[in-house]
């Protein structure tokens, strides 16, 4: 049985990364966590490792698809009883150059990383409401802030994610809901580990202040404050959880070494 009384969160591409973290760190403070993605065998294997039955439940399903996401929400609901918060975390990048993205690359990433997180509100807004009101965080991308090579799909998804989270912020608010974002930099992933080679890992530690990449266990403590208390009047807003990235602008990383030897 779930713990009783405890706050609910349901978290999307939760099976590994950014998503997997903020499960642990939800799990670690108490809440009970439903678990939501596309990949079975992952989902699975992330159960297992939990090995806490009574506290997470795992549902498999596509955010793009309207069906799928009412019915794996309604799940959920009669699960645990209640929704306090949702974490749109699930997205998907599809990285080449603009002129050989295919209409179908544009689709899928758009249809993922836009109208996921749009029907996953529409699903779970009225059960954060029936419980009280909550939080809902989309978890958008620094490339949201800043154009790059490669990003025309991704980087044009997680900027309509952005505008999207202030208008649900404005219309949900009413409903005792907070819908706020999260913008990870270069973050220690799986995905960036297999893609980004020794100079691109150089080119970000060169251009970013603070001289690493984030870390998953970063990204969901800023997370978990959104969806807290202590984030009861915060809504509308993006955070940047970069190492100060977006802020760097063409970054000078000669001049920063310098002062750093002086």
């Amino acid at each position: 049985m779930a713990a009783e009384n405890a706050k609910v969160v349901l978290v999307t591409g939760a099976a590994r990364g950014i998503g997997l973290a903020t499960a642990q760190k939800f799990l670690a403070e108490g809440w009970n966590v439903a678990l939501l993605d596309i990949d079975d065998e992952n989902l699975h294997r992330t159960m297992v490792a939990l090995a806490l039955p009574e506290r997470t439940l795992a549902l498999s399903c596509d955010v793009a698809e309207a069906d799928g996401v009412s019915q794996a929400v309604t799940r959920s609901a009669a699960h645990f009883g209640r929704l306090d918060a949702l974490v749109n975390n699930a997205g998907i990048a599809i990285f080449k150059p603009l002129l050989e993205t295919t209409p179908e690359d544009w689709a899928r990433t758009l249809a993922v990383n836009l109208t996921g997180p749009f029907l996953c509100t529409q699903a779970a807004a009225p059960l954060i409401r029936d419980s009280g009101g909550g939080s809902i965080v989309n978890i958008t991308s620094i490339s949201s802030l800043r154009a790059s090579t490669l990003r025309v799909a991704y980087g044009t998804s997680k900027a309509g994610l952005a505008h999207l989270t202030r208008q649900q912020a404005v219309e949900l608010a009413a409903l005792g809901i907070r819908v706020n974002a999260v913008a990870p930099g270069p973050v220690e992933t799986a995905m960036a580990k297999a893609v980004h080679t020794p100079e691109i890992r150089a080119d970000y530690h060169d251009t970013i202040p603070l001289n690493r990449y984030g870390l998953e266990e970063e990204l969901a403590e800023t997370i978990f404050f959104l969806c807290s208390d202590r984030a009861s009047y915060i809504t509308g807003q993006m955070i940047s959880v970069d190492g100060g990235f977006e802020a760097t602008g063409i970054g000078l990383p000669t001049m920063r070494g310098a002062r750093r030897n002086g």
